[in-house]
């Protein structure tokens, strides 16, 4: 579970009666893909040849930039997920996390779902090292665009707890 009971308004689209921007939901779902790309290796040295989450984190792309419609990369979000339910571990971890970035398109706060199964599919990949976490973390953070930047970071803050406390300090 990755999304709260209560939306904070600045997470939901102006279209849907929030204050997010057209502009700030496509940074935050190519923000997004960038995190599930990081971690995708990790799927990948598994399953080399289901294309899925690689697919989910393309659509993720396409939507923001205006070449792909929601549902669309909705469903590539979904496919990824299938992908990942038979699996364990980082490769699961690691596909959930292409299944979220491609499903901010239809809603902005699965951001955070795709940088949380980041961390978790890093923290498993490396079980015997307690900073990897940390790491993917600090890794993501230094790849958000300014822009966005304090908005995840508050975001983080306010759903950490809900999100494994994957954004734990």
């Amino acid at each position: 579970m990755i999304l709260s009971e209560h939306r904070d308004p600045r997470m939901v689209t102006i279209r849907r009666g929030g204050l997010l921007t057209d502009a700030e939901h496509h940074l935050l779902a190519l923000w997004a893909a960038e995190c599930a790309e990081h971690v995708l290796p990790l799927f990948e040295a598994e399953q080399p040849m289901d294309t899925r989450p690689r697919d989910a984190i393309s659509a993720a792309r396409a939507w923001a930039d205006g070449e792909m419609r929601m549902m669309e990369a909705r469903a590539a979000g979904g496919h990824a997920m299938g992908a990942a339910r038979p699996l364990r571990g980082a490769s699961r971890l690691a596909a959930y996390s292409a299944g979220q970035a491609a499903c901010v398109a239809h809603v902005a706060e699965h951001d955070l779902g795709a940088a949380a199964y980041a961390i978790k599919a890093a923290q498993a990949a490396e079980p015997d090292n307690p900073g990897a976490g940390r790491l993917e973390r600090d890794w993501q953070r230094a790849h958000l665009p300014e822009r966005i930047r304090a908005l995840v970071l508050e975001d983080q803050t306010r759903r950490n707890p809900i999100c494994w406390y994957a954004f734990k300090d």
